[in-house]
């Protein structure tokens, strides 16, 4: 891979690194990340009856994580329904484990 190209995917992945990173960066998003692990999507209000936290509290976590990648939604009106991002969950998992080694 020659120079400039090296430096581009450098770049990129520590602005994507440091993307997932901040949206880790609050204990509610990692508690709302590790509930989402152990199913396959979830509705807003589920989370309202799990986190002690008002519903406008965790639509702003949802939204921190859903601009992050980490997570995706699909409107199932009047609600929207949660994903973890598989693409995006297991490019951050990649990063982090290449920032840590």
């Amino acid at each position: 891979m020659n120079r400039s190209l090296e430096h581009i995917v450098y770049k990129e992945n520590t602005e994507k690194l440091a993307r997932f990173a901040k949206a880790l960066g609050h204990p509610t998003r990692i508690a709302i990340l590790k509930h989402l692990e152990n199913q396959s999507c979830f509705f807003t209000g589920d989370l309202v009856e799990i986190l002690p936290l008002a519903q406008s509290t965790i639509s702003q976590h949802l939204k921190e994580l859903k601009n992050a990648g980490l997570i995706q939604g699909e409107l199932k009106p009047p609600k929207i329904k949660y994903c973890i991002n598989q693409k995006n969950w297991k490019e951050a998992k990649s990063l982090f484990q290449l920032f840590f080694d």
